[in-house]
Formats: C-alpha cells, sequence, structure tokens
C-alpha cells in the first residue's frame, strides 16, 4: 500500500496541479495527451518500441565483448514455464508505475520547466527529481534497491545518473510526439518491461543510455531536442 501511494504521488500531483494552473483549454489539451494515440504516430511509435529493446540487446553484446558474462533473460522468463505467474512484476513495473509517475513527470512538470529553460536543461533537472524521488526505494528492505543494488555503492550512483540520461530520452520522444502523454506512458512501460525479461550488467546498460543522450543532443540540438527552433508549449490561456 505505501509502495501505491508513493507511486501515485507524481500523478496525483501532476493532474491537481494541470486543473489548478490552466483554464479549461489546457485541462482538455492534458486529456489528449493522455489518450489520443494520434499525437504519436506510427514513426515515432516504432521508435518508441526499438529503442529500449536495441538498448538492451546492444548493451548486453557490448558487455559480452569486453568479457562480462553478457544479456541473460529475467527471472520472470526463465519462470514461467513453472510458474506463468513470475511474468507478473514485469508486468506490473511495465503498466502502472508508469501510468501513475508520467501524468505528473512528463505530463505537467516537463511543460512548466521547458516554459523557462531550454529542453535539455529541463530534462535534467527534472531527472534528477526523478532520480531523488527513487531514493527511499535504497532505504527500504524488500526492495530491489536496497537488497540487489544497495545505498551508495557503484549499481546505486549507476541507476541514478542512469535515470537523469533517460530523462533526456524521455523529453526528446515527448516533444517529438506532441507532447503525448500516453506514448511517454509506453515507452516508460516498456524500458520497465525490457530491463525485466533482457538483463545486463549496468555498466553496459546505462553506458548505452548516456551514449544515445550524447546522440540525440548532438543531432536534434540541446534548445528542443527536435528539429523544430522552438520547445512545444501549452495552449495559451484563452482571452478574456
Amino acid at each position: 500500500m505505501l509502495l501505491l501511494v508513493g507511486l501515485a504521488v507524481p500523478g496525483v500531483t501532476g493532474i491537481a496541479f494541470v486543473y489548478l494552473v490552466y483554464d479549461e483549454r489546457g485541462r482538455s489539451d492534458f486529456w489528449n495527451r493522455v489518450r489520443n494515440p494520434r499525437r504519436v504516430g506510427l514513426r515515432w511509435l516504432v521508435v518508441i518500441l526499438l529503442v529500449p529493446f536495441g538498448v538492451g540487446v546492444l548493451a548486453g553484446v557490448v558487455d559480452l565483448l569486453l568479457g562480462g558474462p553478457g544479456p541473460s533473460w529475467g527471472e520472470g522468463v526463465t519462470q514461467f514455464g513453472v510458474n506463468p505467474l513470475a511474468i507478473l512484476p514485469a508486468l506490473f513495473f511495465a503498466t502502472l508505475p508508469p501510468i501513475l509517475e508520467e501524468l505528473g513527470w512528463r505530463g505537467y512538470a516537463l511543460d512548466r520547466l521547458q516554459l523557462k529553460v531550454s529542453a535539455l536543461s529541463a530534462s535534467l533537472i527534472l531527472g534528477v527529481v526523478w532520480a531523488l524521488w527513487h531514493l527511499p526505494l535504497f532505504f527500504i528492505e524488500g526492495s530491489f534497491q536496497h537488497d540487489a543494488v544497495g545505498f551508495a555503492t557503484t549499481g546505486f550512483w549507476l541507476v541514478m545518473t542512469g535515470i537523469v540520461v533517460l530523462s533526456v530520452a524521455f523529453t526528446w520522444i515527448y516533444n517529438n510526439t506532441e507532447r503525448s502523454i500516453l506514448g511517454i506512458i509506453v515507452l516508460h512501460g516498456w524500458v520497465n518491461f525490457t530491463a525485466e525479461v533482457i538483463v545486463v550488467p549496468d555498466p553496459a546498460y546505462y553506458g548505452l543510455w548516456f551514449v544515445l543522450a550524447g546522440v540525440i543532443v548532438a543531432i536534434w540540438g540541446r534548445k528542443t531536442l527536435t528539429a523544430a527552433p522552438e520547445v512545444p508549449h501549452p495552449p495559451a490561456p484563452a482571452n478574456p
């Protein structure tokens, strides 16, 4: 129950601020971004599906070439034949957390940040907040972060900085899909699912995300992370 409450905070807070800050146009725009798949388009849907899978596979190959164990199937896959319910944790992390988080992170906070700073700066600021939001999990027994990673370990720093870098890739997708919250929910869920199914050592996995973020900034530019000269913004309030 505490986990669900914590997961719900970004989304509930984001929706609350949407109704406090925006007028009817802004609120309608918010819900359209949640449910309208046309904002994503086929091209960017393919990008959303290929990028996390490609990063996982390529990171596994890189790790193998560098003498590491390489990629392996997650517990949900290896145990599925014996216990089909073993896949439930992967399905959980691919569905509910992305929905509850992204209604706030990209659904509200990113837009407000991009009104003041560049897309890259907004990504990094939000990424730091997003990473710190995960920090309590490292002190809760029974969580993956506490039991498998640990606080202030090398894995801890890889995870925390990796979340910040992921934020850059998320903004890139968000700004190129007409600010689609639905697209970001799918992306977030697919990142979680592929990471649960294809297990890769953290240095190679997060290292590839760092490389991808660098390529995105180099090609699309730090100002918008798109080919457009300006970042997309929420609709302006209607004139009284």
